[in-house]
């Protein structure tokens, strides 16, 4: 089952990285996002491919860090660590510019601007305890942050059932900002919580 979690998530993240890639690097900025969204898009190209591209990074290379025979070979770990890490540093970055002007209003706007902002606070943190050596905390930090990366799968996954419910477009999305990422967060601590009494 474990097995099976691993490769799934893989699967979704990949699929979600070769969308995100082609959605919004090969085809002219604005073209595959909602009409609403078009102008802002061709506005501010720039912080729009930074985002992009640096959490594409972030989202093929993080599940990879799941698979315990990746992570045994120390070197290997490392390196995907700081790859990992420069993904997050530079769509959290951009991520939080690019929250200015998400469609969906201040609610949108506060929830992207949240998930940059928790999603590069956890990323710091999980360098942190692995460069004190503390490495029972950096599992933990990372798997935090990776749950913030997948918040770009979460919120495709999300936006068909919404059209399915007959919902509009613009009365989902300001919720799908917080949506994406915040059951993410509680899922995992409910996970960690339960390994942590299971240890004792």
């Amino acid at each position: 089952m474990i097995s099976f979690s691993r490769w799934l998530v893989l699967i979704l993240s990949l699929g979600v990285t070769g969308y995100g890639l082609y959605a919004y690097l090969a085809l002219p900025p604005g073209t595959s996002v909602h009409p609403d969204m078009k102008a802002a898009y061709a506005a501010h190209p720039g912080r729009i491919v930074a985002h992009v591209a640096f959490s594409a990074l972030a989202l093929a290379v993080g599940p990879l860090q799941f698979f315990p025979a990746l992570r045994a070979r120390r070197r290997l770990h490392r390196g995907l660590g700081y790859l990992y890490f420069l993904g997050v540093m530079g769509g959290g970055i951009a991520g939080f510019c690019t929250a200015f002007i998400a469609y969906g209003g201040l609610v949108a706007r506060v929830g992207f601007g949240m998930l940059a902002l928790v999603w590069l606070w956890t990323a710091l943190a999980a360098i942190h305890a692995a460069r004190r050596r503390d490495f029972e905390a950096h599992e933990r930090w990372a798997l935090r942050s990776f749950a913030l990366t997948f918040a770009a799968v979460t919120l495709r996954l999300y936006m068909p059932l919404f059209f399915a419910a007959g919902i509009a477009f613009e009365d989902f999305y300001p919720v799908q900002a917080w949506l994406c990422w915040v059951p993410n967060l509680i899922l995992l601590e409910w996970m960690l919580l339960g390994r942590a009494k299971a240890q004792k």
